[in-house]
């Protein structure tokens, strides 16, 4: 057999710099440049800049850099409030005008829905949904950890690219509240005598007070267990000890809860919710608007949670089902709807990767569609929402590239794509989460005789 010399691939020197103008900023805040015939990324440039870039990725069709040195910089780069940034690895894009974080943003999900679906005049005419550039953020997850030698508490996020942890002191992301708290926390945890059993500590902005979680992998002594009561007693947290994955106890305080269209919505710990309220409540505002609900309307909405969008959904509609692959937020979905009042929704648990034929649900008629699904999209069920033939259908996603493979499935269908949104749910983030709106012209509601009496 003939063997063939394939020279390796030319590996940039530790030293390799380039010398380049940015001409654009792609929605991760690199700055896009030409570089040896190829795309050049580089991380912490700005469009307009000359800067020296040092190469650490050459790659045949693209390579990556860092920015070494600003030759020439941009009136849209902007100083970063966060003492950390640079070091943490939360945020991307402090050092960008907010307004060119945005604009970057909708050009990439414009380009990736305008590639994948052909549709070449395809613009972002949802608008933006937006809120506060900073103290946005109502979740935290910090690690704890002690340094072997220096004996000091770390208490932060991870640093970019490492499993080192950022110190952290403030941070101008988290809402007020829970930066403000942050000097306490440290200091109650550096006098615990078991501080190294913690590994997490999680916070969130509920709306009936801050939750704090303590995730430890033993036994906490009785002296710690105290001294946390005392901080929560104090700052007037609601307390919870989660020993392990399944165990979730609360030492002091209720169960959190959310507001959103009037409701409460109950949450455990471990539940996924948004973690940016403002721009929740926009968005749901806007979905439900998209899908023009009334009283006769039927609603199913797929990778639902606990009711995000559910329980607003069924304040307008006449029925709305919930789908959800996770049992315990099923559960809690449910007991949220009781505890609203809304007798006509039902959730259900199920794994929406896998067929559809064996569900009860799934046999009945809906007109209208909602799904929010995870960054994998729904390309498994894309085929049960065509064959329903809704006459209208929302996508909510948090990945563009899944949301244009999947979009694809409802144009060749015969839907057309009528709105599409953007949201800038994390703010400094390359996080690009947006809305689409599909539209079946011609289609009637299902008749009555599909309706069933819903019983949980």
């Amino acid at each position: 057999m003939a063997q063939f010399y394939t020279p390796a691939k030319k590996r940039p020197s530790a030293t390799q710099s380039a010398e380049t103008e940015i001409l654009s900023l792609d929605y991760q805040g690199q700055g896009v440049a030409r570089w040896q015939g190829k795309t050049l990324f580089v991380s912490g440039a700005l469009p307009g800049e000359r800067v020296i870039a040092r190469i650490y990725e050459d790659k045949r069709q693209y390579a990556k850099a860092h920015c070494q040195k600003i030759l020439q910089p941009s009136a849209q780069r902007q100083t970063p409030p966060c003492p950390h940034y640079r070091q943490c690895g939360g945020c991307q894009m402090q050092h960008v005008d907010y307004a060119l974080q945005v604009a970057s943003k909708q050009q990439a999900l414009q380009r990736m829905m305008s590639r994948e679906t052909g549709l070449a005049e395809l613009r972002v005419n949802g608008g933006v949904i937006e809120g506060p550039q900073y103290g946005y953020r109502r979740r935290a997850r910090l690690s704890v950890r002690v340094d072997k030698k220096t004996r000091q508490l770390q208490l932060g996020f991870r640093q970019a690219g490492s499993d080192n942890i950022v110190d952290i002191h403030t941070c101008p992301v988290l809402q007020p509240e829970l930066s403000a708290l942050l000097p306490a926390l440290r200091e109650c945890l550096s006098n615990l005598q078991a501080v190294r059993a913690i590994g997490h500590i999680e916070l969130v902005a509920a709306d009936n007070g801050i939750l704090l979680v303590v995730r430890h992998t033993q036994a906490l002594p009785e002296s710690d267990k105290q001294a946390l009561l005392a901080l929560a007693q104090v700052r007037q947290l609601n307390l919870f000890s989660a020993p392990d994955s399944e165990q979730l106890t609360c030492w002091y305080g209720q169960w959190p809860l959310y507001r959103i269209d009037g409701l409460n919505l109950h949450f455990s710990p471990r539940d996924f919710i948004q973690v940016n309220p403002n721009v929740n409540q926009q968005m749901v505002a806007q979905a439900l608007a998209w899908l023009e609900l009334d009283e006769q309307d039927r609603v199913l909405d797929l990778f639902c949670g606990m009711g995000n969008f559910t329980l607003p959904a069924a304040k307008l509609a006449a029925d709305v089902v919930g789908v959800e692959g996770v049992e315990a937020m099923v559960e809690q979905a449910r007991r949220n709807a009781t505890d609203n009042a809304l007798a006509n929704v039902r959730f259900y648990a199920c794994n929406l990767d896998e067929p559809l034929t064996q569900q009860s649900w799934a046999q009945e008629g809906f007109n209208k569609v909602l799904l929010d699904p995870a960054r994998a999209g729904a390309l498994a069920v894309m085929p049960h929402i065509v064959n329903l033939q809704p006459e209208r259908i929302v996508y909510v996603s948090c990945n563009p590239a899944t949301l244009a493979r999947d979009s694809n499935v409802l144009i060749e269908a015969g839907y057309q794509l009528v709105q599409l949104g953007m949201l800038d749910m994390f703010p400094h983030t390359a996080h690009l989460e947006s809305m689409a709106l599909f539209v079946r012209k011609g289609k009637k509601r299902p008749p009555a005789s599909v309706k069933n009496t819903f019983a949980q």
